[in-house]
């Protein structure tokens, strides 16, 4: 079994945004929190910890903190991921977290460095705009990320950091019929990237459209960025930038202004493939290869 890497879904009641093309929201599976609620036993600590052994000895090296809410909302499990990592034959050293950096500080970063041994922050944007990226992000006013100042603190904390780009209609102000015009647009897209951000990576994701008449849907149907600059934008990947290794799934990856760069088009892992884009670990103690169907379990 080939695995690339291991998403572990942090427990929590509710999500502190309301990201309007959330694909957790466009899918509502309930998964009982045995890890960390009231029904949690020893048992089940021992049942986690074989998951993710189980993820190591298939050669699975990557592991990402993320979930159907903000991670850094549940700082003590957090910490006590830290402990089963440790606890494993093999622990994972490539550590990774997803969000959108609401609630995040120095104090913060410094003990997700320190505790929880994350390497790689993957902040994501539906724009670089800090007043849009709130508002599509669903992030309360009082809570709004200064994008920046964030991408600063991280990059100081010795991070890596990636930037995963949600394409939402923000970024058709990069767009053009021309596309010798957008050319340049997108060449002052990247030197933000690197210049403004510090970025070390960045990965442009296409929004995920399940095609049920959900409020999410017809926001991402209405506000997707335009389906021409998604093409123009990997074919100025491709002309702009420096193949490196091929990834699973078809994706490739190429380095732009020495950022490795990725269009991910199937954030869901919908494709059928002998080779597991990345396995599931919820809080019921079990793994899944996909996000929204319950079916995908694999014990």
């Amino acid at each position: 079994m080939k695995i690339q890497s291991m998403s572990i879904v942090v427990p929590n009641n509710a999500c502190i945004n309301k990201c309007k093309f959330c694909v957790s929201r466009l899918n509502q599976h309930e998964y009982e929190n045995l890890i960390t609620g009231k029904k949690g036993r020893l048992i089940h600590s021992e049942d986690y910890q074989l998951r993710m052994q189980y993820a190591r000895d298939n050669n699975c090296n990557n592991v990402m903190l993320t979930g159907t809410s903000e991670p850094q909302q549940n700082k003590r499990f957090l910490q006590q991921f830290a402990t089963y990592n440790k606890n494993l034959t093999s622990p994972f050293k490539s550590i990774e977290m997803q969000t959108t950096g609401t609630l995040l500080d120095e104090h913060y970063l410094e003990m997700l460095r320190k505790d929880v041994r994350v390497t790689t922050i993957s902040l994501s944007m539906s724009s670089i705009d800090d007043s849009i990226n709130c508002a599509y992000n669903g992030t309360p006013l009082n809570l709004k990320v200064n994008l920046r100042s964030l991408a600063s603190m991280i990059k100081q904390q010795g991070f890596n950091l990636r930037l995963s780009l949600n394409l939402t209609d923000y970024f058709n102000k990069y767009y053009d019929e021309d596309f010798y015009v957008q050319i340049d647009k997108l060449d002052i897209l990247f030197d933000i990237f690197k210049n403004e951000f510090g970025a070390d990576q960045i990965t442009f994701r296409e929004l995920y459209h399940n095609g049920e008449a959900k409020e999410q849907n017809e926001w991402i149907h209405n506000h997707s960025a335009h389906p021409q600059f998604i093409k123009n934008i990997k074919q100025y990947i491709i002309d702009k930038g420096k193949p490196l290794e091929d990834l699973e799934f078809g994706l490739k990856k190429y380095s732009i202004n020495e950022m490795g760069t990725v269009i991910d088009n199937d954030c869901m892992s919908q494709e059928s493939s002998d080779v597991y884009r990345y396995l599931i670990l919820r809080p019921n103690c079990k793994l899944y290869s996909k996000w929204d169907d319950k079916g995908s379990l694999i014990f």
